[in-house]
């Protein structure tokens, strides 16, 4: 059985499987070594595992040099006027002139910072060759940009780590795959998962996870025969949005279509009521995947932040779910689009929120 480290975006529908050195592992555990190869790592399950049912354990270990700090924190002072970009809905340019621009919120993305892999694109900076993870990153500090962007490389497996007295939003562009026919509850995860999947459980943070990129329901087994164990272990949990993508920001007189490669809400109608999507212009931006929707979605979360000084993450999250649109949607069905298409200027447009 393999089990994959996988990142949700960079490349259209790309999923490799990295090189990453394995060692054999006990019986009652997964051992991975996080080396991705743009989108992906493998690792080696214990042959006994399954036909014991014993738990499997999700172990990271470092196989290169990681960032003197797993966990940094950065903070923009004197931010410059935001621009709204080509691949960004109208919305956001509303939600600025408003003010609400994700300050007093905490923005930390979990993802590789630390990998020699690059993808080049470009988010109307200016083309340049980044990790996956100084893509997230940027993206959701460019609909947020009076955030507090913090960073967590996914390589470290230790416990994320939340901001104190502050709306705390985590984004996911990436997930944990193996093959199917296990429960989530069979993986002892890691301190890194088990820290998220807790969060989310407990309405400690909003917890914005790319769907993924397999054209399946969120759950479902891949072409590969693979599951993403992360997305199980969230569903049905407080805080957590999953997040697909749209081929544009649709428009009732411009509706949108799911995107070819992005996963979907299925016939499980906890995950219909958790999932939305938003637009991904990889035809402007050269970056395509569930891995670019979400760090929007955690830019709209941390805006609302900003407006919503007193809310919950429970309460943004269900805020962005019960304001998606379905009118912008060509053919919206639940199954597949969940909750629709996620809306800023709706979900920003009352005084107060519940």
């Amino acid at each position: 059985m393999r089990f994959r480290f996988a990142l949700a975006g960079a490349a259209l529908c790309a999923a490799l499987v990295g090189p990453g050195a394995i060692r054999p592992a006990l019986s009652d555990q997964i051992q991975f070594s996080p080396v991705p190869q743009h989108r992906a790592l493998g690792v080696t399950l214990g042959a006994s595992a399954s036909a014991s049912g014993a738990k499997v354990e999700a172990m990271g270990r470092t196989d290169f040099s990681p960032e003197t700090v797993t966990t940094r924190t950065t903070r923009t002072a004197a931010a410059p006027l935001p621009t709204l970009r080509s691949w960004m809905h109208g919305d956001v340019a509303g939600a600025w002139a408003s003010g609400f621009r994700g300050q007093g919120v905490t923005i930390t993305v979990v993802d590789d910072f630390s990998s020699a892999s690059r993808s080049i694109g470009d988010l109307g900076t200016g083309r340049q060759s980044l990790r996956h993870g100084e893509w997230t990153r940027l993206e959701a500090s460019m609909i947020a940009p009076s955030s507090t962007m913090a960073t967590h490389d996914f390589n470290s497996a230790r416990t994320v780590a939340l901001t104190a007295k502050r709306l705390n939003v985590v984004n996911l562009s990436y997930g944990m795959m193996a093959r199917a026919g296990f429960s989530h509850t069979q993986i002892r995860w890691s301190a890194q998962e088990t820290s998220l999947i807790n969060y989310a459980r407990a309405g400690s943070a909003v917890i914005a996870k790319a769907a993924g990129n397999d054209a399946v329901a969120v759950g479902a087994a891949n072409r590969s025969g693979n599951v993403d164990y992360l997305n199980l272990a969230l569903v049905g949990t407080a805080s957590t949005i999953f997040v697909g993508a749209l081929d544009r920001n649709g428009a009732v007189n411009n509706r949108a279509n799911l995107a070819s490669y992005s996963n979907f809400a299925g016939s499980n109608a906890a995950v219909q009521r958790q999932f939305l999507s938003v637009g991904v212009r990889g035809d402007l931006t050269g970056l395509y995947g569930t891995s670019f929707a979400a760090p929007i979605v955690s830019g709209y979360a941390a805006v609302l932040g900003s407006k919503f000084t007193t809310a919950t993450p429970v309460q943004i999250t269900n805020r962005l779910l019960d304001t998606a649109r379905s009118d912008t949607i060509n053919n919206y069905s639940a199954a597949i689009h969940g909750r629709g298409e996620a809306s800023l200027s709706r979900a920003i447009a009352p005084s107060s929120i519940r």
